[in-house]
């Protein structure tokens, strides 16, 4: 189990899962380090209401996204994993490549060079060849490409509740088990309600 991971928030549509990630890590003994870029935090803010502030609340340290003389810059900083959520096909595209445009695709890059678990929640559609080959290039290179995919099974109620699902199944790759709803249990069953159209 981890004790320390970056949380990078970018541009792509989703900024509840950055939030709800924060929300979730908050209650725990894992110490948070935030890097929002400049388009993550406008889509924050269009998305949820929510300022920078509100969500720097949420986290031990922050920093911006263009300092990268920043702790997570370096492979020798003791951080021991990083979360990407959302993370824009544009964020992809600069981890893939080994670009460091800003902080967060500098904290992935040490993330991969070090060997240490980074978890890329891609949120686009439809997929293009180029995000697929670039998904595919950061898998073989031990990278968790994990899209923010609700699951039906458990029969959600709310958006919020489809949320937590995902962000529960992103902390899971970090041994992190935190209870943010129902799993799955084995077996099939009747459906005990019609669903909502």
């Amino acid at each position: 189990m981890v004790k320390s991971l970056v949380v990078g928030v970018t541009g792509a549509s989703g900024a509840v899962y950055g939030v709800r990630l924060l929300e979730a890590l908050h209650e725990t003994a894992v110490e948070t380090h935030l890097i929002v870029s400049k388009w993550g935090q406008r889509t924050l803010e269009h998305e949820t209401g929510r300022t920078l502030d509100d969500l720097r609340a949420l986290a031990d340290h922050h920093y911006g996204a263009g300092d990268m003389a920043a702790l997570m810059s370096s492979g020798s900083a003791a951080i021991e994993g990083m979360v990407v959520a959302p993370c824009s096909a544009r964020s992809l595209a600069a981890i893939a490549s080994g670009l460091s445009e800003n902080l967060i695709h500098r904290a992935a890059d040490v993330m991969i060079k070090e060997r240490r678990p980074l978890v890329l929640m891609v949120r686009e559609t439809p997929l293009s060849a180029i995000h697929l080959e670039n998904m595919l290039k950061l898998s073989r290179l031990g990278v968790t490409i994990l899209p923010p995919v609700p699951a039906f099974y458990n029969e959600p109620g709310s958006i919020a509740e489809m949320v937590d699902y995902t962000v529960a199944r992103a902390l899971d790759q970090f041994g992190l088990s935190i209870d943010l709803g129902e799993r799955w249990q084995g077996g099939l069953r009747r459906r005990t309600k019609a669903p909502d159209r």
